[in-house]
């Protein structure tokens, strides 16, 4: 997992991947043009990088569940709002609760061994690999609404 700050991003670029760098780049680049841009998806690079402008409200820790991708990294930002992100390595020790793997690239887990909690402020970034268990979405003291980016990296560009 990587953790950081969009305003850093020029001090640190060279540390990532190059899909990685170029999803960052893409976020800060268009980072005033997300409080108004509709929710949906945006292509980067067709399916192998593409981007997901989301609205949500955040929720009780107990009610989100742990999750996984295999086949995609997550990059999220936080553009508006604030949220909790719960996060692990993913040990293998983890209960499935849902696998929705084959349809959705996305596993959800009972529970995250080891889990800790990042606080998601606004020009904040976090990349999620497929071996980082995280649950996104999570309260920060109380309900708040949120909008936010969550870029979509396949694997198979890195």
């Amino acid at each position: 997992m990587y953790f950081g700050s969009i305003e850093t991003l020029e001090q640190t670029k060279r540390q990532y991947p190059p899909a990685i760098a170029k999803a960052l780049q893409y976020l800060k680049d268009n980072r005033e043009q997300f409080l108004s841009m509709d929710a949906g998806v945006y292509p980067i690079e067709g399916q192998q990088i593409y981007a997901q402008v989301v609205n949500l409200e955040t929720k009780k820790k107990e009610d989100t569940r742990p999750e996984v991708h295999r086949k995609y990294i997550d990059v999220q930002f936080s553009v508006e709002g604030n949220e909790r992100i719960g996060f692990a390595a993913d040990t293998g020790n983890n209960a499935v609760d849902e696998d929705l793997a084959a349809e959705k690239d996305i596993i959800f887990y009972k529970q995250a061994e080891n889990e800790m909690e990042l606080l998601m402020q606004p020009g904040q970034f976090a990349v999620f690999f497929p071996e980082d268990v995280h649950r996104p979405g999570c309260q920060n003291g109380g309900g708040a609404s949120l909008r936010k980016v969550i870029v979509k990296v396949s694997t198979a560009v890195l």
